[in-house]
């Protein structure tokens, strides 16, 4: 069952101590010049919250699929890791019960960042011309396994619109 938090969004830097990066760095990769006609859109089927660390791996294994295939292609990770996630910690050793507090003030530290997802949203998007669009699909389907949630892959046509034209 993916992750799925209803509560309140933990994102206040500003209350927040020691907040750990995101595992990502790049957000767009690939060729931004290009003149694309086909958009693959990587899109998740029910809300959950998706780890940097996660979309880290989606990034890179997707990059590498387009990389050696060789074709003109720009890859979007569209999601954005805002939310803190926390953990109480616990001793798991023999004798760690003498020195846990155990569930006392048990408000939890920042380990972690995760993106919420929302139903139907756009996960990752890779912009490729008609002949590049099977690769897309495979290296999409690939990446996929990396994420916590169900999805689906979908092709659009967008025209002949520059990179730089969608970004807006």
């Amino acid at each position: 069952m993916p992750k799925h938090h209803g509560g309140m969004a933990y994102t206040r830097q500003k209350y927040i101590r020691s907040i750990p990066q995101p595992k990502i760095r790049r957000f767009t990769l690939g060729d931004g010049r290009g003149e694309y006609s086909h958009i693959v859109l990587l899109k998740a089927t029910h809300p959950a919250e998706v780890s940097s660390g996660a979309l880290e791996a989606v990034r890179v294994t997707a990059n590498k699929v387009l990389e050696t295939a060789g074709k003109p292609y720009l890859l979007r990770v569209l999601v954005y890791p805002h939310e803190v996630v926390r953990e109480h910690k616990f001793m798991g050793f023999a004798g760690a019960d003498r020195l846990s507090q155990g569930m006392s003030k048990s408000f939890g530290r920042p380990t972690g960042r995760t993106a919420k997802v929302v139903a139907d949203q756009v996960v990752v998007a890779v912009y490729t011309k008609s002949d590049g669009i099977d690769i897309a699909k495979t290296a999409l389907k690939r990446a996929s396994k990396k994420l916590p949630i169900s999805h689906d892959i979908a092709v659009e046509e967008i025209g002949d619109v520059e990179a730089k034209d969608i970004e807006n």
